[in-house]
């Protein structure tokens, strides 16, 4: 279905192709997932099969790329509409009509089908992803996972024989994810689609593909095989993987259920060092795990820090429609609290409410000691107490370089010079100079606007899916800077999807639902309560409270540097 010819791809400017060496088949009606660490051309390579690569990104592409015998360098995307549908990292740039309905229609209207034909397509793309209640819903008013729902059912309406996916679950609550998954599943197995995906998150993805597109580095040719062998070898892969690679598991498993088969003899190893943890449930044992011994002593020593954010009975609707509704939430210096919750559930509008973007119904939001309302409170000064970093951060960046947006950061918050770009490099060593915001891949982006809003130090830091589009060793380096943060006496509050970042790193966990908190609780005990919301190793091990590996691994070797440590995770960073 799709053949790769010799396949390379260099940008103008750049020392060296962001793919070199491709040369495989991939054949009709499998999930191909596509697997490498931030920088490795995964994206590059989806876009050389829908023809925006080289057609829109510029560039030269040498060698061939044929989808359905189409050669996507003489076929632009117009041309390969109705055999590849494509939905890239940013769901706002697909879309071209204002409502949900409409913009599944569009795109079966550009090629001309019969409107009985739209009609039911239509219908059945609603249900297939669970937006039948929001079709006559502006897409401006969708939540980010919803909007990106809606962009991948606006291309499945038009039945394409190939599905090209950048990120399709990154904006997705756990329940979303596995319902997008599942549909992917039915196409390939029941219609014989074709999905080659790109997907961070391997622990919702990797148990899923029929075959694995490994991309190990910068100048090496990417690799099609077995799943369970490939992540043997792969520099990035999910926890249950690193589990078995810290266990010496051989195969290594791929699903928490094949885990589970395996872990008894190693629960039996690390029951006696849960011993003498606290009586009860294992989710109340005060310093369950070692790195949460770290977590819950620095959320008991925050206790007593002064308050930078409190809100209490908050309502704030938008239009007439309630978004949330008596919301009661105390942050203090020193915690890391994670809001979770399904799509729509009201995280991204109470993160926005407490920087003065929404102005509250009833209730109240104040921050600091000094007891500011945000929506009353310049901008300017607002920053000197919170910062939010948004899901879409174009609205943080408008420089021409990266030089340059740091070099403007580093003025706005009176840091020394550098700053900013020291941040930068922290987080993403990787990102040059010269390169234009705009050219950045989408976690690149939202990390440059993480740096933006942290060169100004605020006491609250307000983060709106930080690790949308970050491989896990880049999620480790930012759990690092944020834990150092909370260490001198700042607050992280971030909305969150992701339940491994939630389970290494937040003090608390607040569900939402409904636009209501139903659950507020240490970390350890909201998520191992919660099927949807469990890491992978608490599903693993339980009735054991370990939540992470490396907790596992300091509890099997004690004389190990501290989980909590701000570098990056070795057994999922490093080769």
């Amino acid at each position: 279905m799709i053949r790769f010819d010799q396949v390379s791809v260099t940008y103008d400017g750049a020392d060296r192709p962001a793919v070199q060496g491709v040369d495989l088949t991939v054949p009709e009606g499998e999930l191909v997932l596509a697997v490498g660490p931030s920088g490795s051309g995964k994206s590059t390579l989806l876009g050389t099969v829908s023809g925006l690569v080289p057609h829109f990104t510029g560039g030269t592409l040498a060698g061939r790329v044929t989808v359905a015998g189409r050669d996507t360098r003489t076929h632009p995307p117009r041309e390969l509409a109705d055999v590849v549908g494509t939905v890239g990292q940013d769901p706002l740039a697909h879309f071209v009509t204002d409502t949900v309905e409409d913009e599944l229609a569009y795109g079966m209207e550009s090629l001309g089908l019969p409107p009985a034909t739209m009609r039911r397509r239509v219908e059945e793309t609603l249900d297939l992803l669970g937006l039948a209640a929001l079709r006559d819903r502006p897409i401006a008013a969708l939540s980010g996972g919803q909007q990106q729902r809606v962009a991948i059912g606006s291309v499945l309406t038009a039945h394409p024989r190939v599905l090209v996916l950048d990120e399709p679950t990154s904006a997705l609550d756990p329940g979303a994810a596995e319902e997008v998954l599942a549909v992917l599943q039915r196409l390939v197995h029941d219609l014989g689609t074709t999905v080659l995906l790109a997907e961070h998150r391997l622990e919702r993805v990797v148990q899923y593909a029929d075959q694995v597109l490994l991309l190990p580095a910068a100048g090496q040719p990417p690799v099609l095989g077995d799943p369970a062998e490939l992540m043997a070898r792969s520099p990035v892969f999910p926890p249950v993987v690193a589990l078995g690679r810290l266990a010496g598991w051989s195969p290594l498993p791929l699903t928490v259920r094949d885990a589970r088969r395996r872990a008894a003899p190693l629960r039996e190893r690390l029951a006696g060092h849960g011993a003498g943890h606290g009586a009860g449930h294992p989710a109340a044992r005060p310093a369950v795990p070692p790195q949460h011994r770290a977590s819950s002593s620095a959320s008991s020593a925050s206790a007593a820090g002064p308050v930078l954010l409190r809100a209490e009975g908050l309502q704030v609707r938008r239009g007439r429609l309630p978004v949330l509704h008596g919301i009661d939430l105390t942050v203090r210096a020193g915690e890391t609290v994670a809001l979770m919750g399904r799509n729509g559930a009201g995280k991204s509008t109470l993160l926005a409410a407490c920087v003065g973007m929404h102005r509250p119904a009833a209730g109240r939001i104040v921050l600091g000691e000094a007891g500011l309302v945000p929506h009353r409170t310049r901008p300017a000064v607002l920053l000197r107490h919170a910062g939010l970093v948004p899901q879409d951060p174009r609205d943080l960046l408008y420089a021409e370089t990266v030089a340059a947006e740091c070099a403007a950061a580093d003025r706005d918050a009176g840091a020394p010079p550098g700053t900013c770009r020291e941040l930068v490099t922290r987080l993403l060593p990787e990102v040059p100079d010269a390169v234009h915001p705009r050219d950045l891949s989408e976690g690149q982006r939202l990390t440059l606007a993480l740096a933006v809003i942290l060169t100004a130090a605020p006491p609250l830091l307000l983060l709106d899916e930080p690790t949308r589009g970050l491989d896990y060793a880049a999620k480790a380096r930012l759990a690092g800077v944020l834990r150092e943060l909370t260490a001198a006496g700042h607050a992280v509050v971030l909305a969150t999807h992701d339940v491994e970042l939630a389970a290494e790193l937040a003090h608390r966990v607040v569900v939402l639902a409904d636009g209501e908190a139903v659950a507020d609780g240490p970390t350890p005990e909201v998520v191992v309560a919660s099927p949807a919301f469990a890491p992978q190793i608490a599903k693993v091990l339980a009735p054991e409270p370990w939540l992470t590996v490396p907790q596992v691994r300091h509890a099997l070797a004690p004389s190990a540097p501290s989980a909590s440590s701000a570098g990056p995770d070795p057994e999922r960073a490093a080769p």
